[in-house]
């Protein structure tokens, strides 16, 4: 596997060895003996998927602490841009979001650990997202950046996205009393 650092200390892409034949293919998606050996040492408790039409918006969530969560996250079906805010509030990039296209062709993970709001958008129809995390989902610990808060300026490579009710009511990011 190669892993890639970001702009972002602690985000990290990573790109599977694929193996390929006229069958198809095989990589390894998570192997916790090569993630560790590459700085990413998680013990995960959930496993998440979703599936979204073209042009959805979700996010950008979090969840506070003591339920953070990282998360491993990857396209089975379809593509999307994914996107990681740092909402650390002593970090040098404080506010500043990384963004990676995921596919089901290009099988590219993206790690965001704990400290991030994160979020995506369906850039194909019929798109399997799916996504490993360091911690359980508590409802209490839930929190939300809008998805299109102006100071955060993020490009989401789609036009009229379709935005949950909920993410909808999410606060903006000056309002944001982080708990990182």
């Amino acid at each position: 596997m190669k892993i890639i650092k970001t702009k972002i200390e602690g985000l990290l892409i990573i790109k599977p060895r694929v193996f390929k034949d006229d069958r198809g293919y095989f990589f390894e998606s998570w192997n916790k003996s090569s993630f560790t050996k590459n700085g990413i040492d998680i013990d995960f408790v959930q496993d998440n998927q979703s599936f979204s039409s073209k042009g959805v918006v979700r996010g950008l969530h979090f969840q506070n602490p003591p339920f953070a969560q990282g998360k491993l996250v990857r396209v089975i079906k379809g593509s999307v841009l994914d996107v990681a805010v740092d909402i650390r509030k002593d970090s040098p990039t404080y506010g500043q979001h990384v963004s990676v296209m995921l596919s089901g062709e290009n099988k590219t993970m993206f790690w965001i650990p704990p400290g991030f709001a994160h979020g995506f958008s369906t850039i194909e129809n019929n798109t399997i997202f799916s996504y490993k995390c360091s911690g359980i989902y508590n409802k209490e610990s839930e929190g939300s950046l809008m998805w299109n808060d102006s100071e955060l300026n993020i490009d989401w490579k789609i036009d009229n996205p379709i935005i949950s009710e909920k993410d909808k009511q999410s606060e903006k990011f000056k309002n944001l009393k982080t708990q990182f």
